[in-house]
């Protein structure tokens, strides 16, 4: 802007400058001119010199009228470009703040990127910290759950430990009470004796009549101890046909009609939580290479369920038994007692790939 005011007072000084040139040049033209009419009436050569002069006169100030436009025009063309380098300086300046707002721009873009970075980051390092926790409650958990297992399986072996030493009492009492049966036994056995001693002394005191006698009276006695045999097996044979009718009856009435949804797992039941039989003596007399057939063990039904007795042990059956097993399974097909996730079954040998029915050990 300062240099475009310099500019314009140049050019106005110029233009000033040459209006006062010339009005001093007009005012000795006009003197000469007087006087050279009043000479030229005299000379004509004079004449047509001053007229020669007038004209260069005339010519030179034009030179001048066209050398002030000339200096005009370029005045003029110096102040259209002072213009048009303003205009371009301003543009140039208005483009470096645009600039500037476009940089400034992206600056506080590529802060809100680096923030939202920051943010991102502050949020995936919450989220590992809480998926650390996560991890941290889950180890403590299982550990407890361990724990809880280990306290259980612990609380179990003393069970078993102390249902062992339980079995084991009543095994030492079951046969005290054999050795005090077979001792008294042994006593009456021994009276008998002696009193068959005294008996065949006596006999021999006695006349012969008396041994006829006692011979004719062992003779009969003899004769009934040979037919009582005979009475009981024929009530035992009645016995096991009553028996084996009441335990046709029952398993008949135990057979399941959809085994699918009507058998429960130890899972399903909550755990198995009967008699356990110890781990040695089940791998000696228990599992797949042990197998036998219910009809031929003693058999009852008790508290809405059947059991039967093998190896010492009564077995309790608490599902009903598959309908594909056929009627008389029980009588034909060979089954085994297994120890199949946390409880006992029992498996049929015809079908070894089929679940097999939940039974409890109980006494």
């Amino acid at each position: 802007m300062k240099r475009v005011g310099i500019f314009i007072a140049a050019a106005l000084l110029s233009v000033l400058f040459g209006a006062s040139s010339f009005g001093y040049v007009q005012k000795p033209e006009q003197k000469d001119h007087s006087k050279q009419q009043d000479s030229n009436k005299n000379d004509p050569k004079k004449n047509e010199k001053k007229q020669q002069d007038a004209q260069k006169q005339q010519q030179n100030a034009q030179k001048q009228q066209q050398d002030r436009k000339q200096q005009q025009d370029a005045q003029k063309q110096q102040q259209d470009r002072n213009k048009q380098q303003d205009a371009q300086k301003q543009q140039q300046d208005r483009n470096r703040q645009q600039n500037a707002q476009q940089q400034q721009q992206d600056r506080n873009k590529q802060q809100d990127a680096q923030k939202q970075q920051q943010d991102r980051n502050r949020q995936q390092d919450a989220q590992k910290q809480q998926q650390d926790r996560n991890r941290q409650q889950d180890a403590q958990q299982q550990q407890q759950a361990r724990n809880r297992q280990q306290d259980a399986q612990q609380q179990q072996q003393d069970r078993n430990r102390q249902q062992d030493a339980q079995k084991q009492q009543q095994d030492r009492n079951r046969q005290q009470d054999a050795q005090q049966q077979q001792q008294d036994r042994n006593r009456q056995q021994d009276a008998q004796q002696q009193q068959q001693d005294r008996n065949r002394q006596q006999d021999a005191q006695r006349q012969p009549q008396d041994r006829n006698r006692q011979q004719n009276a062992q003779r009969q006695q003899q004769q009934q101890r040979y037919r009582e045999p005979a009475r009981q097996m024929q009530r035992s044979q009645q016995q096991a046909r009553a028996q084996q009718q009441e335990q046709q009856r029952i398993w008949q009435q135990r057979r399941s009609s959809n085994w699918d949804s009507q058998r429960r797992s130890w899972q399903q039941r909550g755990g198995y939580n009967g008699y356990r039989v110890p781990d040695n003596y089940y791998r000696s007399h228990f599992g797949r290479d042990h197998w036998f057939r219910i009809f031929s063990l003693p058999f009852l039904f008790a508290g809405g369920y059947p059991r039967f007795q093998y190896d010492g042990y009564w077995f309790e059956v608490l599902d009903p038994y598959p309908d594909y097993w056929g009627n008389n399974w029980y009588q034909t097909d060979d089954v085994y007692v297994g120890y199949y996730d946390d409880g006992y079954y029992l498996f049929n040998r015809r079908y070894p790939n089929r679940p097999g029915i939940a039974i409890s050990i109980t006494f």
